[in-house]
């Protein structure tokens, strides 16, 4: 299992937020270079970084500063937030992203998610933000009556390799990952699973590896310091 460390941004800043919620957002360190650097510098393998920004407008507002972190890091970094046409996709990897995380596109846009997973094979991620079960776009603001099982076959379907699952209620609260619900997610599909929201310990990492899901994404763990990154990397290699 891989831990991705999380820099969620707003203007340009490292942040979190709880339960989703853009009211509730806290300044998570001063400086968005020194954090993916420090990141680097503590072993980790891949950087996930989400332009909260662009999820909730549609707007590609921080990627200069994006490319500009993967010039910086020898690590590959994957990005989510806000990207909804070809070009943006194609921009991004042509500058050095190394992987892109869609959301709305993939609820909204079969077409061209076939298309970009067509051209870009395993360089595309998808998204499923999850809140009782039902998927959420548009940054966590809209919702529906989309069941996860169902989209993630249905994203298994159409050739996507890996997917990124949140509970929504679990993010941001360091009250643990929602463990029964990537279980039966694994029963489902046989696609990549990386566990985001909820992190709180290094018992939840052995949890999740336990479960064999690819990936942890963590972030508000490592600033409250309730989780140390170098030795979750370490046990994640066991």
């Amino acid at each position: 299992m891989i831990i991705l460390p999380a820099i969620d941004i707003i203007d340009g800043k490292p942040v979190r937020l709880y339960q989703g919620d853009y009211d509730k957002k806290e300044i998570v360190a001063d400086d968005i270079f020194e954090t993916a650097k420090s990141f680097e510098d503590m072993g980790a393998e891949y950087l996930h970084l989400v332009d909260l920004d662009g999820a909730k407008s549609g707007r590609n507002q921080n990627h200069e500063l994006v490319i500009k972190i993967t010039k910086m890091l020898k690590i590959p970094v994957e990005l989510g937030g806000g990207i909804r046409s070809f070009e943006t996709i194609k921009y991004l990897l042509d500058n050095g992203v190394a992987r892109i995380i869609l959301g709305t596109i993939a609820i909204e846009d079969e077409e061209l998610l076939k298309k970009t997973i067509d051209t870009y094979g395993e360089k595309i991620a998808v998204g499923i933000d999850c809140k009782d079960g039902k998927v959420y776009g548009r940054g966590w603001l809209a919702g529906g009556n989309l069941d996860y099982i169902d989209f993630a076959k249905k994203m298994e379907s159409v050739g996507v390799k890996n997917i990124i699952v949140t509970d929504i209620s679990k993010d941001g609260t360091l009250e643990g990952p929602n463990l029964e619900m990537l279980k039966v997610l694994k029963k489902n599909v046989n696609i990549d699973i990386t566990a985001s929201g909820g992190i709180r310990d290094i018992e939840n990492i052995k949890d999740l590896m336990e479960i064999n899901v690819y990936g942890a994404i963590t972030g508000k763990a490592i600033y409250a310091k309730t989780l140390a990154l170098k030795e979750a990397i370490k046990i994640s290699k066991k």
